[in-house]
């Protein structure tokens, strides 16, 4: 597949309270016949990345051993095992290292963002089928995440979706994490001192990755509400910051963003019911849990009738890029071709 990268303005990121650029990359891998087929129109996916991660990390992180992702999805359209397609990978990155993928006073609109200015500015600059029949999101983790409740709440936007190791079943994957990002917090003297450390650390250990992933979660989750807005506020924790106990309210908002839970709502499992397809995965050894949360949500699709693909693999939650030949095969058979 051919890389460009486009750039787009935003008008909905403008405002955003963390500062971030509104000026975004929206990295694109265009299908084999896209140069040679002057005047085909072809359906898009949108490639979610996960917390941490963008576009630029989808198309252009070049891994020993590993061929990258945009010549293994354009030798499987020329094979014919999946279906060709336009694949956008946008830039949600955020000083918070991410967004959920969701509109939050604390964060920015960057659902609204992605359905709608980026989805309209790549149909006026591509060769689209400009319909929601002709289009699909996939993600991994935060980006599974995002792309599960994009389904649920805008299925206006897209007509199938896949989600590997999406977030999920929080009970099991980010509650018994919260006691450590207590004790980081603790050590380094409170939110604000950490934020400050962190962003002068010039490698970001995995451990503290995680405690700023909780970060993001809260602002997406649990915005406070009555701000103020901005790095480092803006937003309630879950749990206690002295003894890591769980502030039930807190806590009760976080589940309401869980997709699990979503489902208990009529409206959201009539976006799931709206896909043609949906596809899950996840690793037998996720280091989160996120296999079991992915059978709960399979078990949910179960018990409404509503259809998925679901599958497990050997490996864990990290590096397993691999996987996207798999849904985007799903998907892609799915969706509007003309």
């Amino acid at each position: 597949m051919h890389v460009e990268v486009l750039t787009h303005e935003s008008k909905l990121l403008a405002d955003n309270p963390l500062g971030d650029p509104a000026r975004r990359d929206v990295v694109v891998m265009l299908p084999p016949s896209y140069e040679t087929s002057a005047t085909r129109r072809y359906p898009v996916v949108l490639l979610l990345a996960g917390f941490g991660g963008n576009g630029w990390q989808l198309a252009f992180n070049r891994a020993a051993w590993q061929t990258p992702l945009p010549e293994r999805l354009g030798n499987a359209m020329r094979a014919g095992t999946v279906r060709e397609a336009i694949v956008v990978a946008p830039d949600c990155f955020t000083r918070y290292g991410g967004s959920q993928y969701l509109d939050s006073p604390a964060i920015g609109r960057y659902q609204s963002y992605l359905c709608d200015e980026l989805v309209p500015f790549v149909d006026g600059a591509l060769r689209t089928i400009p319909r929601r029949g002709a289009r699909a999101v996939v993600g991994k983790s935060s980006g599974g995440y995002g792309s599960m409740v994009l389904a649920m709440t805008r299925p206006d936007v897209v007509a199938a979706a896949a989600s590997h190791a999406g977030d999920g079943a929080f009970e099991i994957s980010y509650l018994r994490e919260l006691p450590h990002t207590v004790l980081t917090l603790e050590k380094r003297g409170g939110l604000g001192a950490f934020l400050k450390w962190f962003e002068g650390q010039p490698v970001k250990g995995q451990a503290a990755f995680e405690v700023m992933s909780h970060v993001c979660c809260a602002a997406a989750w649990s915005p406070s509400a009555s701000g103020p807005y901005g790095f480092g506020e803006g937003f309630d924790w879950p749990m206690n910051l002295l003894t890591s106990a769980l502030r039930p309210d807190v806590w009760a908002r976080w589940l309401a963003h869980d997709p699990v839970r979503m489902l208990d709502d009529e409206r959201h499992r009539a976006g799931l019911g709206q896909m043609r397809a949906i596809y899950l995965d996840a690793g037998l050894g996720d280091e989160y849990n996120l296999q079991l949360a992915t059978r709960q949500l399979a078990a949910r699709l179960a018990a409404q009738s509503i259809a998925y693909t679901h599958e497990e693999f050997d490996g864990g939650h990290f590096n397993t890029s691999h996987r996207y030949e798999r849904s985007l095969a799903v998907v892609t058979a799915a969706l509007d071709t003309e």
